[in-house]
């Protein structure tokens, strides 16, 4: 900080004092000019004195001369040219129109030749000029200097202290306190760089809680599989059998192929990072990609035996809403939610669509039993199952939902889940009084909220 402090200070102080410095040469090539406005009525009054003493004879020079000084209240001196001294480049100068203009110490001063009688010179003292206080001007200056050292110090301390905070951030994270943030602040200069830098920071420290649940689940689960294929191996190794043999070489496979598909899902999931940052992005009509997995998962619905619905009001269908969105990953996070949604429905599901609030929302519900409350916030963790009979055995590793989540993060937009619960409400027809019959409704909702960064095209 010190560093920028100085930096920023001497570059200031440098360009004021390189400004004046040009400004004093501009100004002081402009002084002879305004000098010799200023003397201008004294070097016509020495070519009047020049016309009244040439015309006279010498020995009447010295008596006119007190008489033409008296008579205008001026110093008019009369001296020979031999006892003035002057460089010869000067000295061609005394008969020059109106005289030549020298300084003493004390003040300003003509010099003429007469130019009726060339051994005499005359001179005429002008009033000296005001002198500048040369202490008031330096204090003035440095009051300058040192004001606009306070306003940049004023100016820079709100700054080097969000780059302070920033710096111990980073240092606090390189630590290991991965959840270390540099504190919003309305008077922030860098504030887009310090949400930039949170977000990578949230970024950082997802990606290594990741890993850790990745390696940790990986360790566990790999665990099983290894232990069957040494009882394998061990049992393959004492039998003499050859038919026991093979029973137990083709456990080992199907255990092999378990860890072979456990690995590569587990690979894919922690390489999803990378696949963010190049995402495909093409205009996707929603209507379109709704009605695409709607068709496509139909048979996965009548092999479980669930009516899959699509649903959606003709106000939607005539905005024809189309985002920017990367069409293999919104199918896949989608895909993934009806998945769950077929699989644990009893007898229908429904996938819908609608705008709220500047947001898409697609909607995947079931009428299954729902989710455990405890578990809402956590479902869509990593290798999170819920259900302890769909088993890594059959494939299921608990990434399906976090997929989701990451993808629709990518795409700068939220999930979430609830359970659903409605009282739907009948009658009993074959008594002779209708009688009102309730019914309670459970199930999943899983919600995916997209902005509306696009403009929606009206018909």
């Amino acid at each position: 900080m010190r560093r920028l402090y100085i930096s920023i200070i001497l570059t200031v102080i440098g360009s004021l004092f390189i400004i004046t410095w040009g400004l004093d040469k501009i100004v002081a090539k402009q002084e002879p000019e305004q000098a010799q406005n200023e003397y201008a009525i004294y070097q016509q009054l020495i070519e009047g004195f020049d016309s009244q003493l040439s015309i006279n004879s010498t020995e009447e020079l010295a008596t006119l001369s007190e008489a033409l000084s008296k008579a205008y209240q001026v110093t008019l001196l009369l001296d020979k040219s031999e006892n003035i001294a002057l460089p010869s480049e000067l000295s061609s100068k005394l008969t020059q129109t109106g005289g030549l203009l020298l300084a003493s110490e004390t003040q300003p001063y003509l010099l003429k030749r007469l130019s009726g009688h060339p051994d005499y010179i005359i001179q005429l003292s002008l009033p000296a000029s005001e002198v500048e206080n040369q202490s008031i001007n330096i204090l003035l200056t440095a009051i300058l200097y040192l004001g606009v050292c306070l306003i940049l110090l004023i100016w820079l301390f709100p700054l080097t202290r969000r780059l302070y905070l920033l710096t111990n951030t980073a240092a606090s994270i390189g630590e290991g306190h991965l959840n270390a943030r540099v504190p919003a602040s309305r008077f922030s200069y860098i504030s887009l760089l310090e949400s930039s830098f949170n977000r990578m920071a949230a970024q950082i420290e997802k990606l290594v809680a990741d890993n850790k649940i990745l390696a940790r689940s990986m360790s566990h689960d790999i665990r099983t599989p290894m232990s069957c294929l040494r009882f394998g191996v061990e049992a393959a190794m004492d039998t003499k059998d050859i038919t026991k043999k093979n029973v137990y070489l083709a456990r080992m496979e199907t255990e092999l192929t378990r860890m072979e598909d456990m690995t590569t899902a587990f690979l894919d999931y922690a390489g999803m990072e990378r696949q963010g940052f190049h995402l495909k992005r093409e205009l996707i009509n929603i209507n379109h990609l709704l009605e695409t997995i709607n068709a496509d998962f139909q048979s996965l619905a009548e092999q479980h035996n669930v009516a899959l619905k699509y649903q959606i009001t003709d106000e939607f269908i005539k905005q024809d809403i189309s985002l920017s969105l990367d069409f293999h990953w919104c199918y896949r996070a989608i895909q993934n939610l009806l998945s769950n949604a077929v699989q644990y429905a009893q007898s229908t599901v429904t996938l819908s669509a609608y705008c709220q609030n500047n947001y898409l929302h697609i909607s995947i519900e079931d009428d299954g039993k729902g989710i455990p409350p405890e578990s809402i916030d956590s479902i869509f963790s990593p290798f999170v199952k819920l259900d302890a009979d769909r088993s890594r055995e059959l494939g299921h590793f608990g990434l399906g939902l976090a997929i989701s989540e990451k993808v629709v993060h990518w795409h700068d937009g939220r999930i979430h889940a609830k359970n659903r619960a409605e009282l739907l409400t009948s009658t009993m027809k074959n008594t002779k009084e209708a009688t009102p019959l309730i019914k309670k409704v459970t199930g999943a909702c899983f919600i995916i909220s997209l902005p509306l960064q696009t403009e929606k095209k009206i018909l």
